[in-house]
């Protein structure tokens, strides 16, 4: 259901709205971005019912329905609840305006990094939860994730320098670290497309992965 807000949402964050809605349920959005993504979901089910009760009353004024009073009475009440829904549809109108608004002052922002296609993955396999692990007998360092991405170590302390992961050192490595994203990592997850420099692998974004775990047999 499209909206008055659509082009505007789409050149504030450099792609549409349905990827945005998909970068919410993935968990991937920074607050601000999360903010407007829910307030865009609320303006579309507002739209959605201004076209339920505009279409009704285009089906009474069209009907082949006899001219009396009962048709009256539906007439005035569908108008009485689409003049309700579109209430409601500026009203949510302005509260994603509002969210939207930050968003363009900080448009453009600065481009995120080109990183190579294996961090991307590394770091959607991070989105869906990870922590760092000791072997209790070889006490070698591996990172586990729902989706069983491997992640060595070297590869984590390269996502660390480049500031896109963060571990919580509170909890002991035995115990498992949780690996967390970054602002900046999740920017680098739901940056527009871009074409990488020479030398250097493109990361596009691939399909959100499954947060339910997939077990090897």
């Amino acid at each position: 259901m499209p909206t008055a807000l659509d082009q505007r949402i789409e050149a504030a964050v450099g792609y549409g709205v349905e990827e945005l809605r998909r970068h919410r349920d993935s968990g991937l959005l920074d607050a601000p971005h999360a903010a407007l993504a829910d307030a865009y979901r609320e303006l579309v089910v507002a739209e959605r019912d201004v076209t339920f009760y505009r279409v009704r009353l285009a089906r009474l004024a069209s009907s082949e329905l006899p001219v009396d009073q009962a048709l009256f009475a539906r007439i005035e009440r569908t108008l009485d609840q689409l003049a309700t829904a579109a209430a409601v549809r500026d009203a949510k109108r302005s509260v994603a305006a509002a969210a939207l608004a930050p968003i363009e002052a900080d448009a453009p922002r600065q481009a995120p990094p080109q990183i190579a296609t294996k961090d991307v993955a590394a770091l959607l396999a991070i989105a869906q939860g990870a922590k760092l692990h000791e072997h209790l007998v070889t006490h070698r360092l591996a990172v586990a994730t729902p989706t069983r991405t491997r992640i060595s170590y070297a590869q984590l302390q390269h996502l660390e320098e480049m500031g896109l992961v963060a571990r919580d050192t509170a909890h002991p490595v035995h115990a498992g670290q949780p690996v967390t994203l970054t602002d900046a990592g999740r920017a680098v997850l739901t940056a527009p497309r871009r074409a990488g420099p020479p030398g250097t692998t493109p990361a596009p974004l691939p399909p959100a992965l499954p947060a339910v775990s997939r077990t090897r047999r």
